[in-house]
């Protein structure tokens, strides 16, 4: 590989212009000078690490015009799911899952968690496209593969086989979905079992509604205490936090912080599924990220699903989703926006446990540039990436929208 020397760029929370060198991949401090060096003038872009995704679910995406909706709840999006995934094909999956991921990386995105879903009816037919999708891209993004049972494990006969096979053939870490079991904290404590022995990260779905009551989060909490998981597990959506008055979250925020368990808030499907009980005073409903960030709990913000019955939109913009938390989460100043933008980022580098993530010398060349004045502005304007970069190569590019002028005596001639 030969080496990339970036001239006149802008880095977060730096003044002035700046310059970044990559050989092989990596950023250095200085050349080797063994190789040939090529310049590049930034014109003074802002330069940013790669957005990370840690919750998407390529393998059930695009499947909203075989489904019809009819309530929108989660129930009734679980089980329109299950009757699409009868017709799910290996090259079916593949070719939805390749569109989210085509869609993701022209957003910035150079990391991605997926969760696939393994049970009888499914088999490991999800995970063999997913792992085609992980090898034929990885050129321009670094994809984990996390396989858990959506339909249930201890009430789904079979299930536990197929996920201890797709873990041992290649799958990078496990997840959990405890409120579709009959025993929810019983899948909980099997899944932690299962993990030690195969000694993986996990990744729970957790505490999906608005009611306090019934909340297995302390479950997990205990379990990754037991078992010395601190650091190794991240739970998603989490909703019932919202449903918590200040001190009861405080005393459960301390909790995960010591436990090392991440919080991952899923805005769009969480805003689109939880509290259509309610016709008036419709309660946002979104794990406060920022509360448990204050005292000391990992966070990130990711899509979950798209153009399906858990969320029928999104466009892979994590920039969007940052944007759509903080709105709704009513956060402004420039540190609420930089969190926001960290819970797609660098925070979300310590949810995956990525070694070497960032702009300094040592962290893989994995950055994305944009015309912003800011880094809190990316978020706050909703900023398209205007190129990307994956190991110092780039990996897409977008032209800036340019204004067509006219002069004033043109445009009354068209007028008239």
């Amino acid at each position: 590989m030969s080496c990339l020397h970036l001239r006149n760029l802008r880095l977060p929370g730096q003044s002035g212009l700046h310059e970044l060198r990559i050989e092989d991949g990596y950023f250095v401090s200085r050349f080797s000078g063994q190789q040939p060096v090529s310049q590049r003038d930034l014109d003074g872009l802002l330069v940013l690490p790669g957005l990370i995704e840690t919750h998407i679910h390529l393998d059930k995406a695009c499947i909203m015009g075989r489904c019809c909706l009819q309530h929108g709840t989660l129930a009734e999006a679980v089980e329109q799911t299950r009757q699409a995934k009868a017709g799910f094909s290996e090259d079916d999956v593949y070719q939805r899952g390749a569109k989210v991921l085509e869609q993701a990386i022209v957003q910035g995105t150079t990391h991605m968690r997926t969760h696939v879903e393994i049970d009888p009816q499914i088999g490991l037919t999800g995970l063999r496209a997913v792992q085609r999708l992980q090898a034929d891209y990885a050129w321009a993004i670094t994809l984990e593969i996390c396989v858990f049972p959506q339909e249930g494990m201890l009430n789904n006969p079979g299930t536990e086989a197929l996920l201890c096979e797709a873990l041992e053939s290649g799958a990078d870490l496990l997840g959990g979905c405890p409120y579709t079991d009959s025993d929810p904290q019983g899948q909980i404590q099997r899944l932690f079992e299962l993990a030690a022995r195969y000694d993986c990260d996990l990744d729970f779905h957790l505490d999906f509604d608005l009611h306090p009551e019934g909340m297995t989060l302390g479950c997990v909490i205990e379990q990754t205490h037991l078992h010395g998981w601190q650091g190794r597990v991240a739970v998603g959506h989490a909703t019932k936090l919202s449903a918590l008055p200040r001190e009861e979250l405080e005393a459960m925020a301390t909790t995960l912080a010591e436990a090392g368990v991440a919080v991952t808030c899923l805005p769009s499907t969480d805003l689109f599924l939880t509290g259509r009980e309610q016709f008036h005073n419709k309660p946002r409903g979104l794990a406060p990220l920022a509360s448990l960030h204050a005292l000391g709990v990992i966070c990130s913000l990711s899509t979950n699903n798209i153009d399906n019955p858990f969320t029928p939109y999104g466009d892979a913009s994590l920039i969007r989703q940052a944007n759509l938390f903080a709105n709704v989460s009513q956060l402004a100043t420039e540190q609420e926006l930089l969190d926001c933008l960290g819970w797609v980022s660098a925070t979300s580098a310590r949810l995956l446990r990525l070694p070497d993530y960032g702009l300094t010398p040592g962290c893989r060349a994995d950055f994305v540039v944009f015309d912003a004045p800011s880094a809190a502005a990316v978020v706050a304007q909703l900023s398209a990436p205007l190129m990307g970069f994956k190991a110092g190569q780039q990996t897409f590019e977008r032209s800036s929208a340019r204004l067509l002028r006219v002069a004033p005596s043109e445009a009354a001639q068209r007028l008239a």
